[in-house]
Order: structure tokens, then C-alpha cells, then sequence
């Protein structure tokens, strides 16, 4: 049974689906069960007719479509193989590796506020890249979200999707980006991957797991390319181990630190950080550990990142879920200036924080969360008439989408809701979600359990 400090007394508000059961269950269950299917583009009008009836689920995104559906572990082992090849990109010197180091949480092994790539490599990004880890539980995007718990009278508003914008449904779907992302891995088009995947050292192996006339289609082998990645990507041991010293805290076998304790009360208070409103910090009802995110998108008022050579065009905004990089919401005023929660797991081992980059250490981005309204001249430039621009990267007419949740909402000149002691607790406490956790005291080569 949890103590009262055991268990943090935030609800989790937001739940989603599980992917790896998800998949194995789609390519090993349904593989089992049904063929390939033909195109519907090459059908007579009968065969059309008897497409149009056929069960929903064969259009779905993980229904078979192979003579021979592929196993789990062999497209772990590709996706793998696939995830460190730099031949899969334009300049033959980036793999998805580069900025997802596996050294560092999955995220990017530099300072830099976006990563480079392009054919040439010289081309900069726009965003900072996120961490890969903890992203098993990401519902697809939704404007209207609820939570699973029977009350559907709280609306969580939009939520969910991959990418800081949420315009990926899935993992494979946001593989897609990067590979045909031209300040990425730069390929011109889907068929140019399926090329390079052709001529690597893997290919025969991809012919055993997906067929041998796999690459007679390059849609269809670029599809499974990216499948591959994702269930590569679903790999508890390397992206969702729960192996840190909170987790460790949660099951019993260490105690947090006085501080540590400190900075997770201020972290769950909902007048002081109020962190765990979106950074979701306690065990769920039905056991599952917090992945720190509800993969709600919301919008902060980052400062303006002018290291971004974008940002150079005063013109140019990143307002994340209404564009430019995502289209379906564009002109959708509503959805200006939001970004979507990551997770905060492994967050202390990051050099650069928020979606451009603009931070560059945790006391930083806690102490703006705390200043943004009280001290907006501390974190925003000044005019030539010496008026702060506040919220500098967004227009303002979509001001009035910034969330005023504590510990936001204060005016300049009062007091802010945590203090100095408050900041460096809060620190301690997210320095505790770092993966690689061991008990520097231990007993027969085992954690040392706590409560007892």
C-alpha cells in the first residue's frame, strides 16, 4: 500500500493505447488469421464491390498485407539495422541515431537548439529534437480529449499525435518525416528509401522477413521499412525501461532524498509548480507507471530562439499545431502557439529544453515557468519604444491561447508562485527520472529495498 507521499495525489488524466501489444498483436494474430489483398486499383468491378464489404480492419494501418506476415523479433532486429544506417539518407552521414543518441535517453547528444542535416548537411532544422523514449502510450491526435474513467463530462482538450505539433497518428507515420524531411535524411521520395534499402547489407535480410518480392513495390517496402522502425522503436529494454531512481522510489526499494521529497511535493502542488496538471507523476489505477506527460498540447510562450536560422525572417512563426509544418489545422486560430507535452523522464540528461531550443538547463526553464508573468522583461526583448515584447514568438492575435494555469497566470511585480529553495527542489526531484538508476548502497548485489 502507498503512503500518502508514495503516491502523488495527481490523477492521471490522459491514457492511451499499448503499442507493442498493439503491433504484435496486428503482424502475429491477424498474420495468422488472413492473406494479402489485393489492389483495389487492379480489381474488376466485382472484385471492387467485394472489397467494399470487407471488414474495416483489413484498410487499417497494422492489417497484413504480405504473403508471409513477419515475426516481431526479426522486425526489431531491421528496424535496428535500419535506425543506425546512414545510407538511408541523402548525405550518406545521418541515420535516425544521430540526433536520437541511444547514450543520451534517445534524444539529441549535442548542445545545439536544432539539429543539421540535408543533402549537403548543412541544412538546420527548425526544432529541437525530442527524446524517443516513454512515447508507448501516445493516443492519436484528437481535438476532444477524455479520459477513460467514465466521466466524459471534462473535456482535455487537443491532445495526443507524435511530433511537437501531433501531426504523426503513429510511430511509423512520424518515421516517414525525417526520412523525406529535407533539412533531415533529405530522400526525394518514398521509393528513393526503398532504393537505398535495396542496396543494404540488410536487403537479403529484408527479403526473408518480408518477402522476396518485397521491393517490387516501393511503396509497399517503404511502408514495412517504417513499420519496422516502429516496432524497433517499441523495445522495452531501450525506450521505456522505467529503470530510474523514482521508479525505483515506487516500488519500495529506495527513498527519495528530503529534497527530492520537497521538489515532488512542489511538483505535484497545484498552487506552486503544479508541474503534474500535464507532467502526469502518479502510478495509474491500473498499475501502470507515469510516463510524466499527457500528451495534451498547450501553448507556453516560449521565447524566441534567434539561433534558428528560420527565425531570422521576422515573418516566419513556428506556432506548432496550426503550422506551418502541420497543415490539416492551418487557419485554425485556436490551435496557435500549442506544442505538445513531452515527457519529462530522462529530461536532466538534455542540454537544450522546449520545442526551439531557447533553454539551455532545467533551473532555466523552471524559473521561466515561475518569471513568465511576473519578470516577462527577464525572459523577452524590448521594443524600440523600451515596451517588453511579451510572448515574442507569436502573434498577437493568438495571445489569449497562452495557458494561464499556475504557476502562470501572475501579474509583473508579484510575487512568483515557488521560491529559490522551491526551483532547486523541483530540480532535484526531475533529476530522479533519469533511466540507469542503482542504489549506491546494495546488498548481495541486489537493490537495496527501503521499506521493509
Amino acid at each position: 500500500m502507498f503512503s500518502k507521499f508514495s503516491l502523488p495525489p495527481i490523477r492521471r488524466r490522459r491514457t492511451g493505447l499499448h503499442y507493442p501489444l498493439f503491433v504484435a498483436a496486428a503482424v502475429l494474430t491477424l498474420g495468422a488469421l488472413y492473406g494479402c489483398k489485393d489492389s483495389v486499383a487492379s480489381q474488376t468491378p466485382a472484385a471492387k464491390s467485394a472489397a467494399a464489404s470487407q471488414p474495416a480492419w483489413k484498410k487499417a494501418d497494422y492489417a497484413p498485407t504480405l504473403k508471409t506476415q513477419p515475426k516481431v523479433a526479426d522486425m526489431t532486429a531491421l528496424g535496428k539495422l535500419m535506425f543506425y544506417d546512414v545510407s538511408l539518407s541523402g548525405s550518406g552521414k545521418v541515420s535516425c541515431a544521430t540526433c536520437h543518441s541511444a547514450d543520451h535517453a534517445y534524444g539529441p547528444p549535442n548542445n545545439l537548439p536544432v539539429q543539421m542535416g540535408g543533402k549537403d548537411g548543412n541544412l538546420a532544422g527548425t526544432r529541437a529534437v525530442p527524446s524517443l523514449r516513454y512515447l508507448q502510450t501516445v493516443p492519436n491526435f484528437s481535438e476532444h480529449f477524455f479520459d477513460d474513467d467514465g466521466d466524459d463530462s471534462v473535456d482535455a482538450g487537443p491532445t495526443g499525435g507524435h511530433n511537437w505539433d501531433g501531426r504523426a497518428r503513429t510511430v511509423h507515420d512520424q518515421a516517414r518525416i525525417p526520412l523525406l524531411a529535407v533539412n533531415e535524411m533529405a530522400n526525394a521520395s518514398a521509393a528513393d528509401v526503398a532504393a537505398k534499402v535495396a542496396k543494404a547489407p540488410y536487403a537479403g535480410q529484408f527479403r526473408k522477413v518480408f518477402g522476396e518480392d518485397i521491393f517490387k513495390d516501393p511503396d509497399t517496402a517503404f511502408k514495412w521499412a517504417t513499420m519496422a522502425l516502429e516496432v524497433f522503436q517499441e523495445t522495452p529494454t531501450e525506450f521505456y525501461p522505467y529503470s530510474s531512481k523514482y521508479d525505483a522510489y515506487l516500488r519500495h526499494q529506495i527513498k527519495l532524498s528530503p529534497q527530492e521529497m520537497r521538489g515532488l511535493q512542489v511538483f505535484n502542488d497545484e498552487d506552486k509548480g503544479n508541474c503534474a496538471s500535464c507532467h502526469i507523476s502518479a502510478v495509474a489505477e491500473n498499475g501502470a507507471f507515469p510516463n510524466f506527460s499527457d500528451f495534451g498540447l498547450i501553448a507556453l510562450g516560449v521565447p524566441r530562439n534567434m539561433k534558428i536560422p528560420a527565425n531570422v525572417d521576422p515573418a516566419h512563426f513556428d506556432m506548432g499545431a496550426c503550422g506551418p509544418d502541420r497543415t490539416d489545422l492551418k487557419g485554425r486560430g485556436e490551435f496557435c502557439g500549442l506544442f505538445r507535452t513531452p515527457s519529462l523522464r530522462n529530461v536532466a540528461t538534455r542540454k537544450v529544453f522546449m520545442h526551439n531550443g531557447e533553454f539551455t538547463s532545467l533551473e532555466q526553464v523552471v524559473r521561466f515557468y515561475n518569471e513568465r508573468d511576473t519578470n516577462p522583461a527577464k525572459w523577452y526583448p524590448r521594443g524600440k519604444d523600451g515596451k517588453v515584447i511579451a510572448h515574442n514568438d507569436l502573434p498577437d492575435q493568438y495571445k489569449d491561447n497562452l495557458n494561464q494555469d499556475p504557476p502562470f497566470g501572475r501579474k509583473p511585480g508579484q510575487k512568483p508562485a515557488m521560491s529559490e529553495a522551491d526551483i532547486r527542489d523541483v530540480v532535484a526531484f526531475m533529476k530522479t527520472l533519469t533511466d540507469g538508476y542503482t542504489d549506491p548502497v546494495q546488498e548481495g548485489g541486489k537493490l537495496r529495498t527501503a521499506h521493509k
